[in-house]
């Protein structure tokens, strides 16, 4: 119950964060795109950020900053 607690205090605090930005949809949109992207990377590595393991896969190399457009606008 306590862990439930926990993650509906961090949604909470979330959702207000996105809801102080001039457009929190797209907010939402750009968190959820880094998050899955992240997650992503994560399983093909099959190791953390930082995170160094016998079952590594590989290394992160950097990133570069690109545009990505959606219905939502240019992100």
């Amino acid at each position: 119950m306590m862990a439930h607690l926990n993650s509906t205090v961090s949604f909470e605090k979330m959702l207000m964060k996105f809801i102080s930005e001039e457009d929190p949809m797209q907010s939402m949109l750009k968190w959820l795109c880094e998050r899955l992207m992240e997650v992503e990377v994560e399983s093909k590595l099959c190791a953390e950020k930082s995170e160094r393991n016998k079952e590594r896969q590989g290394y992160r190399s950097g990133y570069r900053v690109r545009r990505f457009d959606t219905r939502m606008g240019t992100m």
